[in-house]
């Protein structure tokens, strides 16, 4: 289901408090939201109207059913056990709009939850089960070391060798997508919340959680083989094709904290026994190319919550938000 209104973020009062911190966040990294994004646009150069990250990408919609189970750890609306109508984009990591889909980055599946009374909840995941960077400024730095060579046009290895030796909590997302080939179809990938978050419920008792949504059609990789000789464009014709064949499924997984539980870094996992409870659905029955399309128009911060669910102090999660503002503001302007 597609809503032609564009709609504008709108913020819950947890959302406002988080804002309001993450400028001091970001300052105190000594890294800002615009040097990042000026980051991504040297290493991977200006494309006039286009994201500077996730830039290649597909559109789809859907629906989402929440589980009332869901009620007993959030109060949010999300939650209802009614299907809410969702807008979802399905991308590559980095901002290069040719990078072939067999490349050993991240997919990404970021989601707009169309709730009642015009309210919004974004989720913006990646399908490795952490995150890059503990800090804005392995980020920064990550992109910088990136950046290709002016004589070669590629990367410079030893740049990048130099990266991970200097900032260990790069080290784990490097690994995880080294030791696992891309997936086969967007369809057939996980997708994981890489944050802590809190859920709140109507006594006001929070809960900190995780969230990955799998799917139903089953995690599948490329092979060896497969990754040597399948062409730089199949994912989004691959996506349009098995949803012709019916709606694609992901059941939304909650994990459940216990004390001691990192929250405000996104590298580190959680142990593997903590308690989990599916509650919902993600149904996609439409995609598309992105170009004019729904998603397109969305910038999916994933600070835009709705009541129920707040951020962590975790800085990576808290300077997503102005960088993804940036990153917008220039696409509007046609920059």
């Amino acid at each position: 289901m597609y809503i032609k209104k564009s709609h504008l973020p709108a913020f819950s009062l947890a959302t406002i408090l988080s804002l309001s911190t993450l400028f001091a966040s970001a300052a105190e990294t000594g890294v800002t939201a615009g040097q990042v994004v000026s980051a991504l646009e040297g290493t991977f150069g200006v494309h006039a109207g286009e994201r500077r990250n996730h830039i290649k990408g597909s559109c789809a919609a859907g629906e989402f059913i929440g589980a009332p189970v869901a009620r007993d750890y959030t109060r949010s609306a999300l939650f209802s056990g009614k299907p809410l109508p969702v807008i979802a984009r399905f991308s590559l990591a980095g901002g290069n709009p040719k990078v072939p889909d067999t490349a050993k980055s991240a997919r990404g599946m970021a989601l707009e939850f169309r709730l009642p009374d015009g309210k919004l909840q974004h989720m913006t995941m990646l399908n490795t089960p952490m995150f890059g960077a503990a800090t804005p400024q392995t980020f920064f730095d990550d992109i910088v070391s990136k950046k290709p060579d002016p004589i070669t046009g590629k990367p410079d290895p030893e740049k990048i060798k130099a990266f991970r030796a200097s900032h260990p909590d790069s080290l784990p997302q490097a690994d995880y997508l080294d030791k696992n080939n891309p997936p086969v179809s967007w369809a057939n990938s996980s997708y994981f919340g890489i944050h802590t978050f809190k859920f709140v419920n109507q006594t006001n008792k929070t809960t900190l959680v995780r969230w990955r949504f799998v799917p139903q059609d089953g995690e599948k990789r490329l092979s060896d083989d497969e990754l040597k000789s399948s062409p730089p464009n199949f994912l989004e014709q691959r996506l349009i094709d098995r949803v012709k064949q019916g709606s694609i499924r992901w059941d939304m997984i909650l994990t459940i904290g216990a004390p001691g539980d990192p929250e405000d870094n996104p590298t580190l996992s959680w142990p593997s026994n903590r308690k989990e409870v599916k509650i919902g659905t993600l149904t996609i029955a439409s995609v598309t190319s992105q170009k004019g399309a729904e998603c397109e128009r969305i910038n999916f911060d994933p600070l835009v919550m709705a009541d129920g669910i707040e951020p962590t102090n975790d800085p990576i999660l808290l300077f997503r938000s102005p960088a993804y503002a940036i990153s917008f503001g220039k696409r509007l302007s046609g920059k």
